[in-house]
């Protein structure tokens, strides 16, 4: 649902799910014009405890970052002219009905 989500908007899917070793993972890595996108993708239920939308903890940030530049290093990809931008997919699930996604750009 977050590709879907991401590719409507216009960016271009780069990768899924990709691992650099122990150091982590970024769920969805993309183009936005000359920018590229480090998105991190959080699912919760309607009433849980924490929101979506608050999973991108200043720790988690520099780990995105840190992820980001081993994709980049590893992808042989030179440094985009537009930066480097993290995202965040939330998307909450209700008890009934259709799930309810929300994308936040530029979260740290």
């Amino acid at each position: 649902m977050a590709t879907r989500l991401l590719a409507a908007a216009g960016m271009r899917i780069l990768a899924r799910n990709w691992r650099c070793g122990r150091t982590g993972e970024i769920d969805i890595v993309a183009r936005d014009g000359d920018t590229l996108v480090i998105c991190e993708v959080k699912t919760r239920r309607l009433g849980s405890y924490e929101h979506p939308m608050a999973a991108v903890t200043p720790r988690k940030a520099d780990r995105l970052r840190h992820l980001a530049a081993c994709w980049l290093d590893r992808s042989g990809t030179p440094a985009p002219r537009g930066g480097v931008r993290i995202d965040l997919v939330g998307i909450v699930l209700p008890r009934r009905g259709a799930p309810v996604l929300t994308h936040a750009q530029g979260v740290a």
